[in-house]
């Protein structure tokens, strides 16, 4: 018998698919009989944990047998993100911290009230493990990634397939669907990692200066005792100053309704940007190895997709970083104003957020690598400062003004030059005021009355016309 270099023979004549043999190569050598979740672990850079991997068996057998809603999986990124969140110590908020964080946002309030005219939310005060952080956030965080993340996952197939030789490709048949959806639960996995990892270590619901989610106020017991470790300060001092900005956060979003739109809507504009370079992708097809999990991991950690930024994308990114120290600057104004006669370690706690928003931490960095999106506000000193010259020129009922409209808004020019801020808008209104009122005794008719030269025209122009008669025309 002739044996098929495309079809080899297993050794009892039945013919092996070569792309089953492809995946059951990804899979450690053996087919989904005999599954090892341990290969699909390590590609979605995973610990190797046995309790872990058991837990994935079902889900993952099902995920390679039914169709995907999607280029990514994000059940598996939402589970993933879960179990994450709880591999380090996450423990059920007790009622003490509740009552605790409860007090501490009710105080914040009314130490915000004398010091900006938006008024108090009423929102209740919530305490959140790190899981429920996940769960309160994830549907936003999804909206945020979902177009670079479906590019990734859709690239991320298309290499694995590249690998295959064109006969082979020609005898996938249905089975292409398979490759697709282990592309996405590869990415799937990976981006639920970051953003478990990211609930280790964020404080609030508005931490990363984005409103994650809607209409909640909420701070994270835990990774407050966290935040403080090492500085020797008052638990309490530190629960109070991170309250008071995560009311103020709570009470600009809420108080401004565009604004959480116009922050969500940039970041989506830049991500949308986000092309991926397909020459890069033809390098990574021709070194990948499927039976090396640990490479598309690494491939996928480095961002190897991420092309350098367009033109366009400098513009969208320069207008979302804008936006970002904007709204930074604004609560870090607000909550120095509110503290430094309240809190003795007020000063210091605001220079330890400065340059942890400024840095950002381990989790934040991975997440940038995965999705090419950087969530820190790097000008947020110079917005500080801005917001602190508009309320020594205008007060604080006409700093806070500027949040009636996006229009209104400071630009990065602005950022460069706080000082000149009034003057330039100063003369923006001045000449938008000339074209309005100009436009208005157009449409009124007032330019009728413009002084016309007699030169022009017959003698019936220049006979008057009698009473109860037309002029002619």
């Amino acid at each position: 018998m002739t044996s098929n270099p495309l079809n080899p023979s297993n050794g009892d004549d039945t013919p092996k698919d070569p792309l089953t043999e492809m995946l059951q190569n990804l899979m450690g050598g053996k087919g989904m009989e005999n599954f090892d979740p341990a290969e699909l672990a390590k590609a979605a850079g995973l610990p190797n944990d046995p309790n872990l991997l058991a837990q994935m068996f079902s889900q993952v057998q099902a995920m390679m047998s039914a169709p995907s809603e999607g280029p990514v999986n994000w059940q598996l990124a939402h589970e993933n993100a879960r179990r994450v969140a709880a591999s380090s110590a996450d423990p059920s908020v007790t009622s003490l911290q509740t009552r605790e964080v409860d007090e501490a946002l009710r105080l914040a309030e009314l130490w915000l009230d004398p010091v900006t005219d938006l008024p108090a939310t009423g929102l209740i005060g919530r305490a959140w493990s790190r899981a429920e952080w996940v769960e309160a956030t994830l549907g936003t965080w999804k909206r945020l990634t979902e177009p670079v993340a479906n590019s990734i996952a859709n690239a991320l197939s298309s290499a694995m397939t590249e690998q295959m030789p064109e006969e082979m490709k020609s005898m996938m048949g249905g089975a292409s669907s398979m490759l697709q959806n282990m592309g996405g639960a590869i990415f799937g996995m990976q981006l639920g990692q970051a953003i478990g990892a990211l609930s280790a270590e964020v404080v609030s619901s508005t931490d990363i200066g984005v409103p994650l989610a809607d209409l909640e106020m909420a701070l994270l017991p835990a990774n407050v005792t966290k935040f403080g470790e090492g500085l020797g300060l008052p638990e309490n001092d530190i629960r109070l100053f991170l309250a008071v900005r995560e009311a103020a956060h709570a009470r600009l979003f809420v108080q401004v309704p565009w604004l959480r739109g116009h922050l969500l809507g940039a970041i989506e504009a830049y991500a949308r940007g986000i092309h991926i370079d397909t020459s890069r992708i033809e390098e990574l097809a021709r070194d990948l190895d499927p039976s090396n999990p640990e490479g598309i991991q690494e491939a996928l950690s480095q961002g190897v997709f991420m092309p350098q930024r367009t033109p366009a994308q400098e513009q969208a990114l320069e207008k979302l970083e804008t936006a970002l120290a904007l709204v930074e600057g604004w609560v870090d104004e607000l909550t120095a104003s509110a503290t430094e006669k309240l809190l003795p370690s007020a000063g210091a706690l605001r220079e330890t957020v400065r340059r942890r928003r400024a840095t950002g931490g381990p989790a934040e960095h991975a997440f940038s690598s995965l999705v090419g999106l950087e969530l820190r506000p790097r000008r947020l000193r110079e917005a500080a400062t801005l917001w602190a010259t508009l309320k020594d020129e205008r007060g604080i009922a006409g700093r806070d003004a500027i949040w009636q409209h996006p229009d209104l808004l400071p630009t990065a020019e602005d950022l460069d030059d706080p000082q000149g801020f009034s003057g330039r808008r100063q003369l923006a209104e001045a000449s938008d005021s000339e074209v309005d009122d100009a436009l208005q005794k157009l449409l009124s008719g007032g330019f009728d009355d413009a002084p016309q030269d007699d030169s022009e025209g017959g003698d019936d122009g220049d006979q008057p016309a009698g009473d109860g008669e037309q002029p002619k025309g």
